[in-house]
């Protein structure tokens, strides 16, 4: 496995990590994704650790804390092996404070995660989502006091806006807070708006991209075709009106090229898609999720070669849209981004 720094912090993260969203299947949005138990999960974290995926990314949320569960059962006897990332911010029942990334919150979170983890400290802490309602300045002291209790050994955030993000670097480097080593994004061949704004951001800043969905909410596998819709007991059937918005026409000419790269490379389309965004700037881990060991070691076989720049091409011509303002503007002046 390969590994990567996180940003430009000092920890080093594999290159894939795996997504335990798949684990408990606590209500019908979380079926949609697995229902994987204990013994599974044990298994599952058996075959990440024997191929070098030492990092497995949770969530409060994930089945209201059973995946939190479930994963601290599996890890049991093999914590020094391994990195855990998890997050929180969203609503985890009704407690009018039980969300958000106010110190409330964050302090009673993070003591609830460790307590359903069943471990001492996490690696990486994440906010899940960006809180309109609370100052950064309120979150990022709160975070540092949590670090510096050892409880948190890194910070980051999860589907920030370009400003947010940048918003807190500033105070964190004004106050000598901990800054955010990663954003936890959504980036796919079927969606590159992450280009736009956030990946300039992260190059500058060294802030490392934890891509979540790489394989576009399910629709980039190749099961799904012009000829060929998706079946039931897949995300892309049972919660179709969920996750990231796209054109059909554009998702087929995804696939037709991923196809003809499969057909000159012998891999498989998920371990293409997975491959083109391991060459992409600010990549430093890609959360991949698996219901069984034989779509879990499919999608590490993504690691350990390289397409060629003619076949990245190609991709990135069938994957291609018009930037939003100001970037379809700013492309017009290359010479005032020598770095591209």
């Amino acid at each position: 496995m390969d590994v990567r720094r996180l940003g430009h912090s000092g920890l080093r993260v594999p290159a894939l990590s795996f997504g335990t969203a798949t684990f408990g299947g606590g209500n019908d949005f979380f079926k949609a994704w697995g229902s994987t138990d204990a013994g599974g999960a044990s298994r599952l974290v058996d075959v990440c650790l024997d191929h070098g995926v030492t990092m497995f990314d949770s969530a409060d949320v994930y089945s209201e804390g059973l995946a939190e569960e479930i994963l601290g059962a599996a890890i049991k006897g093999k914590r020094d092996r391994l990195l855990i990332s998890t997050k929180t911010t969203f609503p985890m029942g009704d407690d009018p404070n039980g969300f958000g990334s106010s110190r409330q919150h964050l302090v009673d979170a993070v003591d609830k995660a460790l307590k359903r983890l069943g471990v001492e400290h996490i690696d990486l802490l994440q906010l899940h989502g960006q809180d309109y309602n609370t100052p950064v300045e309120e979150t990022l002291s709160t975070l540092d006091e949590i670090v510096r209790s050892g409880k948190v050994r890194y910070i980051g955030a999860s589907n920030f806006s370009g400003w947010h993000l940048m918003k807190s670097l500033a105070v964190s480097d004004r106050y000598g807070y901990p800054r955010h080593v990663a954003h936890q994004a959504y980036y796919s061949l079927l969606n590159r708006d992450y280009e736009w704004e956030l990946m300039p951001l992260g190059r500058d800043q060294g802030v490392g991209a934890v891509i979540w969905s790489p394989l576009g909410w399910g629709k980039l596998t190749g099961k799904i075709r012009r000829d060929q819709p998706p079946k039931p007991g897949t995300r892309a059937h049972d919660i179709a009106e969920t996750g990231p918005h796209y054109e059909p026409e554009r998702l087929f000419r995804i696939v037709d090229a991923l196809l003809g790269v499969a057909a000159e490379t012998g891999k498989t389309v998920p371990q293409i898609a997975l491959n083109w965004l391991l060459q992409r700037p600010t990549v430093s881990s890609i959360v991949v999720g698996a219901r069984n060991e034989e779509q879990l070691i499919e999608n590490i076989g993504a690691v350990g070669w390289s397409l060629s720049a003619g076949q990245v091409a190609r991709l990135d011509a069938a994957s291609d849209v018009p930037p939003a303002y100001p970037v379809w503007h700013q492309r017009g002046f290359p010479m005032l981004n020598e770095r591209g």
